[in-house]
């Protein structure tokens, strides 16, 4: 009789909502480890901006260590409005990111049964945005000089290696690779004459034998709005790809569905899934969060983790509920999270 696979994963639900999608997403992977005879066994970590006020930091000073034990983190969201995001950003997603060399952040965009696109010719919207997740534009070096003087200024360093652009254009092309053979490169190398060059030039070296479309970043993003289908596979650096990916998830009809994966291609480390939206303190506590994005982070770890089918299986039960009708308020529904994740374990 066959061993079954079982996973350790640390779960860190966050802040706002966070605390509502990640046990509906918990609730429908156990489900579906039952189904496909595997088992995780969840680590919960109280890590976020409760645990900054109790003790002026977002997680333990061996909090790396913790996780790197586990075999990937489920991340919920992460950001209070009283606390600064250099805080809670810098002081736990990015030192994951970074630590755990997460260089690539993938991110599917499709236009979801019932949910709508804001425009003509979106409601066929497929794409994945391969997005550089540890370096360029987000680096840390830099500072402020001169503070509270007339002449205060900043400077802020982007850092693009031969390296970190190499790894991620193969990364991108080779999925491209896998679906219609195109790749397009996010650029700016008209008006940001040194980066973006070096850019241009090591994903052309890396692309392979894939068809490069290379695309300034403005032109690119009025192409997404304009001919969302024209596009399949892109990879763009930290920022750009940053900023495209919500254009894009808005594009599809919600950001609030979109997920994301932190990945380590090499497996040297755990990589980390979550949902692409926010904390919504707005909305927390209310019971009528949209789980959609946690549950397609959830197919996207079980993926990675080597369970394809149960994957697939949990894409097509939230797109049934969401075909069929079960829709929370962002989406123009009525259902609470209970209702919606109650809809998806049926389908399960």
């Amino acid at each position: 009789m066959a061993t079954r696979a079982e996973y350790r994963i640390d779960v860190i639900a966050g802040d706002g909502i966070g605390r509502e999608v990640v046990p509906a997403a918990i609730s429908c992977i156990d489900t579906l480890a039952d189904k496909h005879e595997f088992r995780v066994h969840w680590q919960h970590r109280d890590w976020g901006s409760d645990y900054y006020r109790a003790h002026g930091r977002m997680m333990p000073t061996d909090g790396l260590d913790q996780l790197a034990k586990g075999d990937g983190v489920f991340l919920g969201a992460v950001g209070v409005p009283d606390i600064p995001d250099t805080e809670t950003l810098w002081g736990l997603l990015i030192p994951i990111r970074r630590s755990f060399h997460q260089y690539v952040n993938l991110r599917p965009v499709r236009t979801l049964p019932g949910v709508r696109s804001p425009l003509r010719g979106g409601d066929e919207l497929d794409l994945v945005i391969v997005r550089e997740n540890v370096e360029g534009e987000y680096s840390e070096v830099g500072g402020r000089l001169y503070q509270g003087r007339p002449e205060e200024a900043a400077v802020q360093e982007s850092i693009f290696t031969r390296a970190g652009v190499a790894r991620i254009a193969r990364y991108a092309a080779q999925l491209a690779a896998s679906r219609k053979g195109v790749l397009t490169s996010a650029t700016k190398s008209n008006g940001i004459v040194h980066t973006m060059p070096f850019w241009d030039e090591v994903v052309a070296e890396h692309a392979g034998e894939v068809r490069l479309d290379s695309v300034l970043i403005d032109a690119l993003a009025a192409r997404l709005v304009l001919q969302p289908s024209s596009v399949d596979v892109i990879v763009a650096s930290n920022l750009f790809g940053d900023i495209l990916s919500d254009l894009a998830a808005g594009v599809a009809g919600s950001i609030g569905v979109a997920p994301s994966g932190n990945i380590n291609p090499e497996r040297e480390f755990p990589s980390m899934f979550e949902p692409v939206h926010g904390s919504a303190p707005d909305i927390a506590g209310q019971g009528v969060a949209n789980p959609t994005g946690q549950l397609w982070a959830g197919a996207m770890m079980l993926e990675h983790l080597g369970q394809p089918a149960a994957a697939a299986q949990l894409e097509r039960a939230f797109a049934a509920a969401l075909a069929d009708g079960v829709r929370t308020a962002d989406l123009g529904g009525e259902a609470g999270t209970e209702e919606f994740t109650a809809a998806v374990l049926d389908r399960l």
